[in-house]
C-alpha cells in the first residue's frame, strides 16, 4: 500500500519520460484517485450519482421486509405442527400429562398398563372422527381406500430367563410380526388378533404403531394467504429395550406439507398471494442490478490494476506487490455478489411457495436468511468513509487473524473437556444416557 501511495503522491517531473507518458500517467493517477473515493467524494469531482449505494439501501429495506413476512409466515407453519404433535399425543396416550418426561411421552410400569395404552391408541384411531377437533382425518391410497393402522412388535426369536436361578438362553435374532387396524373393522380386531397380543414381556424389544393423517392447515387464511395441506406419518413406540421393568412410549411425526389437488377459496387471499409474487419479482430485479452494478465494479477493478501494473513496469522496472493488487480486489463486492445471489434463489423458492407448487421452507428459510445477513454485513463497508468507524474496522481486521489463533486453542481444550465430562459424568444423566442407549440399539441393529 505503499508503493501505491508513494505513486500517487509522484511529481511528473522525471526528465527519461515523454510528454506522452506523463500524461498517461496523470490520467492514471487521478484514475487510482477517483477509484478510491468515497460515494460522496465521486459525487463531488466528477457529478458521479452514487447508484451502488442506492441500490444497496434499497434492497436492505425490501429484503428486510420480504424476510419478516416470509418469517410471519413459517412461524404459522412451525406453530402448526407443534400444536399437532401435541394434540395427537392427548389423543394417542393413555394418562399423557402435557409435559413430556425427557425425551419419551409417558412411561408405563406393569403389564396391563402397556395393554390398557395399546388397546387406548388402537380405539382412539377407531374414533379419530369423533374425537379429534381439528381438520384431521384418516388418510387414503389412489384408489380412495384408507390406510390402515399398521400395528408391528419386535421380540428375541427364542429364549428362557430365570433370573432367580440366574440362567437365562438367548437367541439374539430379532423376529417382527405385524398386523394392519382398518378403521372399518373396529369392532373385531381385538377377537381377530388375540394370539398377537399375548406378549411375552421377557422377550419383547418394542412395540410399534404407524399410520398416516392428513390435515389441513387453515390458519392461513387470516393471513390472507392459500393454506397448505399436510400428510401426518405418526410413529408410537412402545421401547422395552432396556428391560428395566419400565417401558417407555414415544410419539413422533413426521409431518410433510403438499399443494391441495382440490380447493376453492374466495375472498382476499388469492389477491394478496398475487402482490407478494409480484413484490418478490421486483426483490429479484434489484438483486439482478445489484449484482450487475458489483460485477460491473469488479471489472473495472479489474482493467485499472492492469493499467496500473503495466504502466508501473513499462516506467519504472517494478511489479507491483501482491499488497498492493489486494487493494484493488473489494472483498465486500464479492460479499454482496454472494448475497444477491441467495436472495434470487430465496425469492425464488419463496414464490413458488406462495403458488404451492413447493413447500421446502426449512431451504427457503436459509437462503433468506443468509442473504439478508450478508447484506446487513455488506453496509459495513460504507461506515470505512467515517474516520471514527474506520478505526474499529481496521482494528477488527487487524485483530481477525489473531481471534480466529485463539479460537483454535480455546476449541481443543473445550473438546478434550467434553469428551472427559462425557464419559465421566454422561452416564448418570438421562438424557445423555438415552443417547448412549439409542447408539447402541442402532450399533446392534447394523
Amino acid at each position: 500500500m505503499e508503493l501505491l501511495v508513494r505513486y500517487l503522491d509522484r511529481s511528473n517531473s522525471i526528465c527519461s519520460v515523454s510528454t506522452q507518458d506523463i500524461i498517461k500517467e496523470d490520467t492514471l493517477r487521478d484514475d487510482l484517485k477517483y477509484y478510491f473515493m468515497s460515494p460522496c467524494e465521486k459525487y463531488r469531482a466528477r457529478g458521479q450519482k452514487p447508484w451502488k449505494l442506492v441500490v444497496q439501501i434499497l434492497k436492505i429495506v425490501m429484503i428486510t421486509t420480504q424476510l419478516i413476512l416470509f418469517g410471519l409466515n413459517n412461524q404459522l407453519v412451525v406453530s402448526y405442527k407443534e400444536e399437532n404433535m401435541m394434540a395427537l399425543k392427548n389423543l394417542f396416550l393413555k394418562d399423557y400429562s402435557g409435559v413430556d418426561e425427557d425425551d419419551y411421552s409417558v412411561a408405563v410400569y406393569n403389564q396391563q398398563q402397556v395393554y390398557d395404552s395399546l388397546f387406548f391408541v388402537l380405539d382412539q384411531y377407531s374414533q379419530l372422527g369423533r374425537l379429534s377437533v381439528g381438520p384431521i382425518s384418516y388418510a387414503e391410497d389412489e384408489e380412495g381406500k384408507l390406510l390402515p393402522l399398521i400395528l408391528c412388535k419386535e421380540y428375541y426369536k427364542r429364549g428362557t430367563l430365570d433370573p432367580s436361578d440366574e440362567a437365562f438362553n438367548i437367541d439374539s435374532e430379532l423376529e417382527t410380526v405385524c398386523m394392519s387396524h382398518d378403521p372399518k373393522t373396529a369392532n373385531q380386531w381385538k377377537t381377530q388378533n388375540s394370539s398377537f397380543f399375548d406378549l411375552d414381556f421377557y422377550r419383547l424389544v418394542d412395540i410399534r404403531a404407524t399410520f398416516q393423517l392428513k390435515g389441513i392447515n387453515l390458519q392461513t387464511v387470516r393471513s390472507r394467504e392459500l393454506p397448505d395441506c399436510y400428510s401426518f406419518y405418526v410413529t408410537i413406540t412402545f421401547d422395552n429395550q432396556c428391560h428395566s421393568g419400565k417401558v417407555k412410549i414415544f410419539l413422533d411425526i413426521d409431518a410433510q406439507s403438499c399443494a391441495c389437488r382440490d380447493w376453492k377459496i374466495s375472498g382476499t387471499a388469492q389477491k394478496n398471494t398475487h402482490y407478494l409474487l409480484v413484490f418478490d419479482a421486483f426483490v429479484i430485479l434489484v438483486c439482478l442490478t445489484s449484482a450487475v452494478l458489483c460485477t460491473r465494479s469488479i471489472i473495472l477493478a479489474v482493467r485499472l490494476l492492469q493499467r496500473f501494473s503495466r504502466v508501473f513496469h513499462e516506467n519504472y522496472n517494478h511489479k507491483v506487490c501482491e499488497d498492493d493488487q489486494k487493494e484493488f480486489l473489494n472483498g465486500w463486492y464479492v460479499l454482496v455478489i454472494v448475497s444477491d445471489l441467495l436472495a434470487i434463489v430465496g425469492s425464488i423458492l419463496k414464490m413458488e411457495i406462495q403458488a404451492k407448487s413447493l413447500t421446502s421452507y426449512d431451504v427457503c428459510s436459509i437462503f433468506l436468511g443468509t442473504s439478508t445477513l450478508f447484506v446487513w454485513a455488506g453496509v459495513i463497508r460504507y461506515l470505512e468513509y467515517f474516520q471514527k468507524y474506520n478505526v474499529l474496522i481496521l482494528t477488527m481486521t487487524a485483530a481477525f487473524p489473531k481471534v480466529l489463533r485463539f479460537c483454535c486453542c480455546a476449541g481443543m481444550i473445550y473438546l478434550g473437556y467434553t469428551f472427559c465430562g462425557w464419559i465421566v459424568l454422561g452416564p448418570y444423566h438421562e438424557k445423555v444416557n438415552s443417547i448412549l442407549v439409542c447408539g447402541e440399539a442402532l450399533r446392534l441393529e447394523k
